[in-house]
């Protein structure tokens, strides 16, 4: 899961060197940490979240096939 999201966000940013992925797992769920450049924070969040809201989706989707849940934060 971890793999499948830093490649969307490494597609997305203009400096993917500075991607880093944290997984805090938790009881119910998993969270991820999307690190990114400061300058590159608007290109993961997109107009009004809608790249956000896609990379959420896209990755809950994939954690639905293994019956888990997870949480996407996006941080700069």
């Amino acid at each position: 899961m971890k793999e499948l999201v830093e490649y969307l966000v490494k597609e997305l940013v203009d400096e993917p060197d500075q991607v880093r992925i944290n997984e805090v797992p938790g009881e119910v769920a998993t969270t991820y940490e999307v690190h990114v450049a400061p300058s590159d924070v608007g290109k993961v969040i997109g107009k009004q979240g809608r790249i956000a809201n896609a990379l959420r989706t896209v990755a809950k989707a994939a954690a639905m096939k293994n019956k888990r849940k997870i949480y996407l934060e996006i941080i700069a």
